[in-house]
Protein backbone atom coordinates (compact mmCIF):
# COMPACT_ATOMS: atom_id res chain seq x y z
CA UNK A 1 0.00 0.00 0.00
CA UNK A 2 1.33 3.46 -1.11
CA UNK A 3 -0.25 6.55 0.06
CA UNK A 4 0.80 9.91 -1.90
CA UNK A 5 0.47 13.08 0.09
CA UNK A 6 0.61 16.63 -0.77
CA UNK A 7 0.14 19.43 1.53
CA UNK A 8 0.37 23.14 0.43
CA UNK A 9 -0.40 26.60 1.06
CA UNK A 10 1.94 29.61 2.14
CA UNK A 11 5.39 29.69 3.80
CA UNK A 12 4.77 30.41 7.67
CA UNK A 13 1.39 27.97 7.77
CA UNK A 14 3.22 25.69 9.40
CA UNK A 15 3.63 23.44 5.59
CA UNK A 16 6.70 21.42 5.81
CA UNK A 17 6.82 20.91 9.49
CA UNK A 18 3.39 19.14 8.97
CA UNK A 19 4.59 17.08 6.32
CA UNK A 20 7.71 16.41 8.32
CA UNK A 21 5.98 15.28 11.32
CA UNK A 22 3.73 12.94 9.11
CA UNK A 23 7.01 11.21 7.25
CA UNK A 24 8.50 10.56 10.92
CA UNK A 25 5.44 9.29 12.61
CA UNK A 26 4.82 6.81 9.18
CA UNK A 27 8.52 6.42 10.09
CA UNK A 28 8.40 5.37 13.83
CA UNK A 29 5.35 2.78 12.39
CA UNK A 30 7.69 0.72 10.12
CA UNK A 31 6.45 2.69 6.90
CA UNK A 32 8.94 3.59 3.80
CA UNK A 33 8.70 7.20 3.56
CA UNK A 34 10.14 10.02 1.51
CA UNK A 35 9.36 13.76 2.41
CA UNK A 36 10.24 16.53 -0.23
CA UNK A 37 9.67 19.87 0.63
CA UNK A 38 9.45 22.86 -1.57
CA UNK A 39 9.29 26.84 -1.39
CA UNK A 40 9.65 29.72 -2.93
CA UNK A 41 12.43 32.50 -2.24
CA UNK A 42 9.93 34.62 0.64
CA UNK A 43 10.21 33.34 3.74
CA UNK A 44 6.77 33.91 4.63
CA UNK A 45 3.88 34.61 1.97
CA UNK A 46 5.26 32.81 -0.66
CA UNK A 47 4.29 29.21 -2.37
CA UNK A 48 5.06 25.96 0.16
CA UNK A 49 4.31 22.54 -0.28
CA UNK A 50 5.51 19.05 0.81
CA UNK A 51 5.16 15.60 -0.59
CA UNK A 52 5.35 13.00 2.05
CA UNK A 53 4.68 9.41 0.49
CA UNK A 54 3.92 6.57 2.81
CA UNK A 55 4.70 2.98 1.51
CA UNK A 56 4.90 -0.74 3.03
CA UNK A 57 7.87 -0.87 0.22
CA UNK A 58 10.94 1.06 -1.33
CA UNK A 59 9.43 4.90 -2.76
CA UNK A 60 10.82 4.65 -6.01
CA UNK A 61 10.44 8.55 -6.56
CA UNK A 62 9.76 11.39 -3.96
CA UNK A 63 7.63 13.41 -6.59
CA UNK A 64 4.30 13.35 -5.76
CA UNK A 65 2.10 14.12 -8.83
CA UNK A 66 -1.26 12.55 -8.11
CA UNK A 67 -2.03 12.88 -4.77
CA UNK A 68 -3.86 10.18 -2.49
CA UNK A 69 -4.75 13.19 -0.15
CA UNK A 70 -4.60 16.82 -0.31
CA UNK A 71 -4.26 19.48 2.09
CA UNK A 72 -4.80 22.52 1.07
CA UNK A 73 -4.61 25.48 3.85
CA UNK A 74 -5.25 28.60 0.53
CA UNK A 75 -7.15 29.23 -2.34
CA UNK A 76 -4.51 29.08 -4.53
CA UNK A 77 -3.02 25.43 -3.32
CA UNK A 78 -6.65 24.29 -4.05
CA UNK A 79 -7.19 25.96 -7.31
CA UNK A 80 -3.81 24.30 -8.49
CA UNK A 81 -3.98 21.21 -7.05
CA UNK A 82 -7.62 19.68 -6.68
CA UNK A 83 -7.80 18.44 -10.40
CA UNK A 84 -4.78 16.22 -9.84
CA UNK A 85 -5.74 14.67 -6.86
CA UNK A 86 -6.94 10.47 -7.75
CA UNK A 87 -10.31 9.21 -8.38
CA UNK A 88 -11.24 8.19 -4.36
CA UNK A 89 -9.07 10.22 -2.72
CA UNK A 90 -9.29 12.77 0.12
CA UNK A 91 -8.79 16.58 -0.20
CA UNK A 92 -9.10 18.25 3.59
CA UNK A 93 -9.39 22.41 2.76
CA UNK A 94 -9.14 25.12 5.52
CA UNK A 95 -12.43 26.67 5.26
CA UNK A 96 -11.35 29.73 7.35
CA UNK A 97 -9.51 30.76 4.53
CA UNK A 98 -11.08 28.93 1.51
CA UNK A 99 -14.63 30.17 0.90
CA UNK A 100 -15.93 27.57 -2.05
CA UNK A 101 -16.17 23.84 -1.48
CA UNK A 102 -13.95 21.63 -3.55
CA UNK A 103 -15.94 20.78 -7.07
CA UNK A 104 -15.01 17.15 -7.73
CA UNK A 105 -17.76 14.84 -6.46
CA UNK A 106 -15.20 11.38 -6.80
CA UNK A 107 -12.97 12.35 -3.96
CA UNK A 108 -13.82 12.72 -0.13
CA UNK A 109 -13.57 16.19 0.76
CA UNK A 110 -13.42 17.92 3.88
CA UNK A 111 -13.77 21.84 5.04
CA UNK A 112 -12.58 22.11 8.91
CA UNK A 113 -12.19 25.96 9.56
CA UNK A 114 -8.81 25.01 10.99
CA UNK A 115 -7.49 28.68 11.20
CA UNK A 116 -10.06 29.40 13.52
CA UNK A 117 -10.49 26.40 15.26
CA UNK A 118 -6.97 27.19 16.46
CA UNK A 119 -7.73 30.88 17.07
CA UNK A 120 -10.10 29.76 19.10
CA UNK A 121 -8.09 27.18 20.93
CA UNK A 122 -5.59 30.00 21.89
CA UNK A 123 -2.92 27.85 19.62
CA UNK A 124 -2.84 30.27 16.45
CA UNK A 125 -0.11 29.04 14.98
CA UNK A 126 -1.00 25.53 14.91
CA UNK A 127 -4.00 25.16 11.81
CA UNK A 128 -1.75 23.04 10.05
CA UNK A 129 -1.54 20.35 12.91
CA UNK A 130 -5.30 20.82 13.69
CA UNK A 131 -5.12 19.78 10.02
CA UNK A 132 -3.18 17.19 10.44
CA UNK A 133 -5.29 15.38 13.23
CA UNK A 134 -8.30 15.35 10.81
CA UNK A 135 -6.13 13.21 7.96
CA UNK A 136 -4.96 11.51 10.91
CA UNK A 137 -8.74 10.03 11.08
CA UNK A 138 -9.92 10.21 7.87
CA UNK A 139 -6.58 7.87 6.02
CA UNK A 140 -5.84 4.87 6.98
CA UNK A 141 -1.83 5.45 6.63
CA UNK A 142 -1.11 7.51 9.85
CA UNK A 143 -2.37 5.77 13.09
CA UNK A 144 -3.35 7.71 15.90
CA UNK A 145 -1.30 6.32 18.17
CA UNK A 146 1.97 7.12 19.07
CA UNK A 147 2.07 10.67 18.81
CA UNK A 148 4.08 11.77 21.42
CA UNK A 149 7.28 9.89 20.16
CA UNK A 150 6.54 11.68 16.54
CA UNK A 151 6.10 14.90 17.88
CA UNK A 152 9.51 15.01 20.10
CA UNK A 153 11.72 13.81 16.79
CA UNK A 154 10.43 17.01 15.00
CA UNK A 155 9.52 19.52 17.80
CA UNK A 156 13.13 20.96 18.93
CA UNK A 157 14.76 21.05 22.48
CA UNK A 158 14.17 24.73 22.82
CA UNK A 159 10.42 24.71 22.10
CA UNK A 160 10.07 21.91 24.17
CA UNK A 161 6.69 24.03 25.54
CA UNK A 162 5.27 23.52 22.04
CA UNK A 163 4.92 19.74 22.35
CA UNK A 164 1.84 19.75 24.53
CA UNK A 165 0.00 22.10 22.34
CA UNK A 166 1.18 20.76 18.88
CA UNK A 167 -0.69 17.25 20.81
CA UNK A 168 -3.96 19.58 21.54
CA UNK A 169 -4.45 21.03 18.19
CA UNK A 170 -4.01 17.29 16.42
CA UNK A 171 -6.39 16.26 19.30
CA UNK A 172 -8.47 19.20 18.04
CA UNK A 173 -8.45 18.38 14.36
CA UNK A 174 -8.99 14.50 14.77
CA UNK A 175 -12.09 15.41 17.23
CA UNK A 176 -13.89 17.48 14.51
CA UNK A 177 -16.70 16.13 13.46
CA UNK A 178 -17.34 18.33 9.94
Amino acid sequence: MTTQILITGFGGQGILFSGKFLAYKAMMEGSQVSWLPSYGPEMRGGTASCSVIVSDSAVGSPIVTRPDVLIAMNLPSLDRYESAVVPGGIIIADSTLIERGVNRADVRAFRIPATQMAADEGITTLANMIIVGKLIRECDAISYDNLDEALAKVVSARHKEMLDLNRRAIDVGYQYEG
